[in-house]
């Protein structure tokens, strides 16, 4: 696979000639929705194996060899070319695919309302090859221990036809809130914390759950310990059943972090005690805040960086949204949230109103402006195939377990294109 940034006056059948493929190929894999009126600066990714390169100044075989991890003698061989020949600037070079490493992928399902809409369900479907985990979001934890169910619909049965593990997602959510109260009773009342993990297995049963997945969030300081105790006594009781026990955990950056999100949050005990974690490294750019990207590459960076001293790189998956948010400006604190968009979506406004999509370099996140038919101006900040892509590096370069999504739903296609270029995908037996 290879991306391609679309510059002023380039022609889908223009840039598919480039890459020996075809428009319509091009079309269908990115479910280009504006394939006349392409923005300038919109991603794309190019449905080959391996990728090409074009020779620039001061390239030689040897330093493009070594850039892609080749022998220039494969890279020779391979573009029928003399070893020791100069390169003349502009001449394109096929690379060849590279070895894949293993990883695992998640992804979160949230229906909302009284039904599983089809469009809903059909992202199920569409994710779940490219998917370890499917994690419906989320059995909320009731005061006296039992479980309020997400509606599931056929998730079971799309994760059981795709060899995908079902994450049971539970979570101390009441009122679409995270309760610190509803925390305190099922951190330290003996009688209902059984009780809730009775459920938890009853229901896991029924359904087929082999992951189980604590999102407990904004839970009191002081509980941070009874957290840790709680886990041990889940992972034992999970143990039994052959049940893996997973966590979401809020992006820290030290230890001794304050606020409520963070402290009850201990890095080093949960590598310790469950089999992995989810770090939510996205929400720096959020709905009620000014516009920026929602997962800046150098806070992510900081965050993970962080915490595999704490624990094992492979316990670790690395939090991705899949969405990016559009601001009504001037922003002003307190005041209009900012609109939820999907990648897909982003790029359909960029083009209907004729503006081009910036990158911001140090974020590697795409943003652009605009004017709405009222007057008002917006900013825009998502996601697309260079932003996922530096992810992607991240996750090599610090050897992780794998990637998280938040949440299905949302047109992206361009980032299971390119997860499946980089990665092998683990299925569970």
């Amino acid at each position: 696979m290879q991306i391609h940034i679309v510059q002023q006056g380039q022609s889908l059948f223009g840039i598919a000639q480039a890459y020996s493929t075809t428009a319509e190929e091009i079309i269908r894999t990115n479910e280009i929705q504006n394939p006349n009126n392409l923005v300038i600066g919109q991603g794309i990714v190019i449905p080959i194996k391996g990728r090409f390169y074009w020779v620039q100044s001061g390239d030689s075989l040897y330093s493009i060899a070594q850039r892609f991890g080749l022998p220039a003698s494969e890279l020779a061989r391979i573009n029928n070319i003399p070893l020791n020949q100069p390169l003349s600037v502009g001449v394109r070079l096929y690379i060849p695919e590279g070895e894949k490493r293993s990883v695992e992928s998640n992804a979160y399902i949230e229906p909302r309302g009284t039904s599983v809409t089809a469009n809903l369900e059909q992202a199920a479907r569409d994710a779940a090859p490219y998917l370890t985990y499917l994690g419906p979001f989320s059995f909320q934890i009731q005061r006296d221990g039992t479980l309020k169910e997400p509606l599931l619909n056929n998730f079971p049965q799309i994760a059981r036809q795709n060899n995908v593990t079902l994450m049971m997602a539970i979570t101390n959510l009441e009122n679409d809130q995270f309760s610190d109260e509803l925390g305190r009773i099922i951190l330290t009342n003996t009688e209902i914390q059984n009780k809730l993990l009775n459920n938890i297995v009853t229901t896991a049963k029924k359904y087929g759950f082999r992951d189980i997945h604590f999102d407990m969030e904004f839970l009191r300081p002081q509980d941070r310990e009874a957290y840790n105790q709680f886990l041990r006594k889940a992972k034992a009781r999970f143990s039994q059943e052959g049940w893996l026990l997973s966590t979401a955990l809020a992006p820290k950056t030290s230890a001794t972090q304050k606020g409520r999100w963070y402290e009850a949050h201990d890095y080093k005990a949960h590598g310790q005690i469950v089999d992995f974690v989810v770090i939510m490294t996205y929400e720096w750019g959020y709905s009620g805040g000014p516009p920026m990207a929602v997962s800046p590459i150098g806070p992510v960076r900081e965050v993970l960086e962080y915490a595999i001293t704490e624990m094992p790189s492979r316990k670790i998956m690395m939090g991705q949204n899949l969405y990016g948010y559009d601001w009504t400006l001037p922003f002003v604190p307190g005041g209009q949230y900012a609109k939820a968009v999907s990648p897909q979506q982003a790029i359909q406004l960029a083009s209907t109103n004729n503006v081009p999509i910036l990158y911001d370099q140090e974020a590697q996140a795409p943003h652009f402006n605009y004017t709405d038919t009222n007057g008002k101006e917006h900013e825009v900040w998502f996601e697309d195939a260079r932003s996922i892509q530096a992810k992607f590096d991240l996750i090599k370069e610090l050897d992780l377990r794998g990637i998280s999504y938040w949440k299905l739903g949302l047109s992206f296609p361009q980032n299971w294109l390119l997860l499946a270029d980089n990665f092998q995908i683990e299925k569970k037996e």
